[in-house]
């Protein structure tokens, strides 16, 4: 089978396949660039395997090429990089990998392209096309990997205990492939999922967690969640999800599985946006429930308060996975704590005042907020469904009208607490703050307009009631 390369790809293969020929080197192009041109998904990342020095390689391809493209190469390893317009190419010499059972770091020596091919996490990715002149494009494939491609399996090239025992990253890399492409883990590879899941504890959190993003990050994540529930993964790394799964009944009356809902939201939400944060915002949106559960007899089940609680817990999780605690974690706070507030909007009569208030609170984030709460729809009856996003139709509509009349999203106060200290003789404390609030809260409710002469005259009416006198 030839791959069918581009004119620009087959230009930079056959440079390197024909320095590599007046080496005397064999060289082969491997791993993931083979598996992604096989199947048309785009990639710009190839990884250069030969038999002998990878870094001198490096060396004579990239003079052959203009401008010559810099050269990094890191000695300790025997790797080299080169960047050849936006192709990123990594020069390396085929090895073969020992492991000790503490470590997923190996001890590498030397190999053959069969060792190279060996030490490969999965067969699709152990593929490999030889570069030199004489059978250029042939295909190395010696555990049927392009058979794999065809059938959409997930195996690993030699027994999977072993596999993910050496490196346990590699149950992640699975699971995460799986989720990617929508590929199947055959059954003798899943079972050795569950049965190294232990081992994840040798790998850092920052690979752990790059990998959850990864999934995150695909088409349809709930294909890698739910992988990770159903192996036992989640019990290791990530546990506060497992305690949403099931639903529980009392006296007939029981709730929806918490879990899967969370996994449809996520789903709904991918499908119009690749912003990781409002991804990992839809999957947390409902973490509090657990803790907020409660049976209320001739009620049902209740989770009040759940979006206050899953707002607490998120900093707690970030720092846990070793997310960013910063902005992007201010934002998944945010829109945790707020998701319930537009859906209550829909079911009352909407007052100025709370329109206001949700403009004031979510600020910039109102889109992604909105966004949020339709994916949250997850309802199998139609009509209910067609309801509630005419019911988002209007709340959004009013929410464009507030904002073009009062202007308070991302609102700043007309009257600063340098203002009143002045207008008062105040130094800063508790007065300050309660003027502040008073004006803040009139201008939400709509009891004075936003607007600088409405609210000056409104502190000096608010500083009299509090028996201040204005400054001269």
């Amino acid at each position: 089978m030839l791959i069918a390369f581009s004119e620009k790809e087959k230009e930079i293969f056959e440079t390197i396949g024909h320095t590599a020929t007046q080496l005397n080197m064999p060289a082969y192009l491997i791993g993931g660039f083979v598996r992604d041109k096989i199947i048309g998904r785009p990639t710009k990342d190839a990884d250069i395997v030969c038999l002998g020095d990878g870094i001198k390689l490096a060396e004579k391809v990239s003079r052959r090429f203009h401008p010559h493209p810099h050269l990094s190469f890191f000695k300790n390893f025997g790797t080299a990089h080169i960047r050849v317009g936006d192709f990123d190419i990594e020069f390396v010499g085929a090895r073969k990998e020992s492991y000790n059972q503490a470590s997923r770091k190996p001890e590498v020596l030397p190999g053959s392209l069969e060792d190279d091919q060996n030490r490969r996490d999965f067969t699709i990715n152990a593929l490999a096309i030889k570069l030199n002149d004489k059978g250029f494009g042939d295909i190395v494939d010696p555990f049927n990997g392009l058979n794999d491609i065809e059938s959409k399996t997930i195996r690993t090239p030699l027994e999977p205990l072993q596999t993910f025992s050496d490196d346990p990253l590699r149950i992640l890399r699975a699971i995460r492939f799986a989720s990617q492409l929508h590929f199947t883990i055959d059954d003798k590879t899943l079972q050795a999922i569950t049965d190294n899941k232990a081992r994840l504890k040798i790998v850092s959190q920052e690979r752990i967690t790059d990998e959850l993003n990864k999934i995150m990050l695909s088409p349809k994540p709930s294909i890698g969640w739910a992988l990770l529930f159903t192996t036992g993964l989640l019990e290791v790394i990530f546990p506060q999800m497992i305690d949403l799964a099931g639903a529980e009944y009392i006296d007939g009356h029981g709730h929806k599985d918490n879990f899967y809902h969370t996994l449809q939201v996520l789903d709904n939400i991918s499908r119009h946006t690749n912003d990781l944060w409002l991804r990992w915002a839809a999957l947390l949106h409902d973490i509090g429930k657990p803790a907020t559960k409660k049976f209320e007899d001739g009620h049902g089940w209740t989770f009040h308060g759940h979006e206050v609680a899953g707002a607490r817990m998120v900093p707690k999780i970030f720092n846990k996975l070793k997310l960013p605690l910063n902005e992007k974690m201010r934002f998944v706070q945010k829109l945790v704590e707020l998701h319930l507030r537009p859906i209550s909007l829909t079911k009352e009569n909407i007052t100025d005042s709370a329109i206001r208030r949700l403009l004031f609170d979510a600020g910039d984030d109102i889109e992604a907020l909105m966004m949020l709460c339709k994916a949250d729809i997850t309802s199998k009856n139609k009509q209910k469904v067609k309801r509630f996003l005419q019911n988002f139709g209007m709340v959004q509509q009013r929410l464009f009208e507030v904002e073009e009349s009062d202007k308070v999203r991302n609102w700043q106060p007309p009257v600063t607490g340098e203002m009143i200290m002045e207008t008062f003789n105040l130094p800063p404390g508790k007065k300050v703050g309660i003027i502040k609030d008073a004006i803040r809260e009139a201008i939400l409710e709509g009891i004075i307009p936003n607007n600088y002469e409405a609210a000056h005259a409104f502190m000096i009416e608010k500083g009299l009631e509090l028996d201040l006198s204005v400054a001269n």
